[in-house]
């Protein structure tokens, strides 16, 4: 089966397993959806969701992390992965966000991987929860190892998996085709899978 007819079968099935598919980050501002897909980096959903509870609770605006002591913003976020290093991207971040940017998200992919630990992934999940805009396909674990598993790429890498994606989908597809694809893999298909339920088993390469 040719990847494009391939992409079109996978379509139709998840899109009936997952009709409206929503981040499971939660968030209340542009802000803080950047600071929760920041976290997400070696972290899962549900523990960025615990940490940011708290944490959205204590810095309520912008100018909050940017004020923020460094050693009491690292011990806010301790229960996570790089924790240390997550702590400075999101308070100079936040810098960047108010003195250059006048405490506004920006709208363009060239403009959000200026921030200290934001790359295209991060940058395509804030454009299209945010702005509707969708400039291209967030690249997480889950799709990467699906997208490998289902023959539609043999890259590795995040931005060349993106790219292979990009010619498969239709753009109004990019941005729900990632959420899908996670919802896919977290209730049908995690690693190590032995496929022996998985409903997109006929689609996976050999």
């Amino acid at each position: 089966m040719e990847n494009k007819q391939k992409i079109l079968e996978l379509l139709k099935v998840l899109k009936k397993l997952f009709p409206s598919p929503k981040t499971i980050l939660n968030y209340k501002t542009p802000f803080e959806l950047l600071v929760a897909v920041i976290l997400s980096a070696r972290n899962t959903d549900k523990k960025v969701n615990e940490v940011t509870k708290k944490l959205f609770a204590k810095y309520k605006t912008i100018k909050d992390y940017k004020n923020a002591d460094l050693n009491d913003l690292e011990k806010d976020l301790s229960q996570l992965g790089l924790f240390r290093q997550k702590a400075k991207f999101i308070k100079n971040t936040a810098t960047i966000v108010v003195d250059k940017h006048k405490g506004q998200i920006p709208k363009t992919m060239s403009e959000l991987i200026e921030f200290p630990g934001v790359g295209r992934k991060t940058a395509n999940i804030v454009l299209g929860n945010i702005y509707k805009i969708y400039e291209g396909i967030a690249v997480d674990t889950h799709v990467t190892r699906l997208t490998r598993l289902f023959g539609l790429t043999k890259n590795k890498d995040a931005n060349k998996i993106e790219k292979d994606l990009i010619k498969l989908l239709p753009k109004d597809e990019w941005f729900d085709f990632t959420n899908r694809m996670i919802f896919y893999g977290r209730a049908y298909c995690p690693a190590h899978c032995k496929h022996l339920n998985c409903p997109l088993k006929t689609l996976i390469a050999n």
